[in-house]
């Protein structure tokens, strides 16, 4: 895209029938490109890297206000506390990996909860209005730390040997089959699924913010003469939208941690 076009997208001066007589601005991959707030030593940081930081200070900040000093009698901030981590406490870890084994996995799968949750979320809160898990960086980040502790737990578990047959879905009884099957799940496992898991996330942010952008720049664009009514019903939408994606951050917080689960419960799993 051309410097004049990526202007162009941003001009809000850009109305249907006006007299500068430019076309729609439709949403692209400009979208999701900033420019950076400043740059040190050749490292840009820009709003993206800013809105993450604050999710990490957001995230921290609540729970050790909630925790750091917790009462029998639970304060407003410590039942809202207890009752996210307690959602995916029984809710999603011991619901896949049982109480014994997933114990020592709620605090990691809080975080990654309640991290990704509110990466999601700036898209819909004014100023931000950008979702941190559209740039695929910060999803495949997040899936890069889920699959280190899959297969180091995997190793651990199972040592070399276990883990060869854990990744490859080892299964005498499939006879002739056999070879075909564990290549199958070898590349699958190693390769297929720490992309998918980063990608579905990605995926769906990205989408979504598109959707949202698309919308909104349609009902200012439409906003003038006889098109006020169509501008009215693409203002519909946008709301309509924002309401979808709350939904929609929410779940992909909890399918991502859900396959984080389910993958380290395949590394527990005792291989037949």
């Amino acid at each position: 895209m051309s410097a004049e076009q990526t202007q162009l997208a941003f001009d809000w001066s850009c109305r249907i029938m006006s007299d500068n007589g430019c076309g729609f601005p439709a949403p692209g991959l400009h979208s999701f490109l900033f420019k950076p707030i400043a740059t040190v030593g050749g490292f840009e940081f820009n709003k993206v890297m800013l809105l993450a930081l604050i999710t990490t200070g957001l995230v921290i900040t609540f729970f050790t206000l909630a925790f750091g000093k917790a009462k029998v009698v639970p304060g407003k901030l410590q039942m809202v506390g207890e009752a996210g981590y307690d959602f995916v406490r029984r809710g999603i870890v011991y619901e896949t990996l049982g109480k014994k084994e997933g114990e020592k996995y709620v605090p990691l799968m809080v975080s990654l909860f309640f991290f990704i949750w509110i990466m999601n979320i700036w898209s819909v809160i004014p100023l931000a209005q950008f979702p941190v898990s559209s740039i695929i960086a910060f999803p495949a980040v997040l899936a890069a730390i889920v699959y280190v502790t899959w297969v180091s737990l995997t190793f651990k578990r199972h040592g070399f040997v276990g883990f060869f047959k854990n990744i490859t879905g080892y299964d005498k009884s499939l006879g002739p089959v056999l070879p075909l099957v564990m290549v199958i799940e070898f590349f699958s496992n190693l390769l297929v699924r720490p992309f998918t898991h980063a990608v579905r996330l990605f995926a769906n942010m990205f989408a979504g913010h598109l959707m949202l952008v698309m919308f909104t720049v349609a009902s200012w664009y439409l906003l003038n003469s006889w098109m006020i009514p169509a501008a009215g019903v693409s203002f519909v939408m946008t709301i309509a939208m924002i309401g979808f994606e709350l939904f929609v951050q929410a779940v992909q917080a909890y399918v991502f941690v859900l396959l984080a689960c389910t993958y380290i419960q395949g590394a527990l799993a005792e291989h037949h």
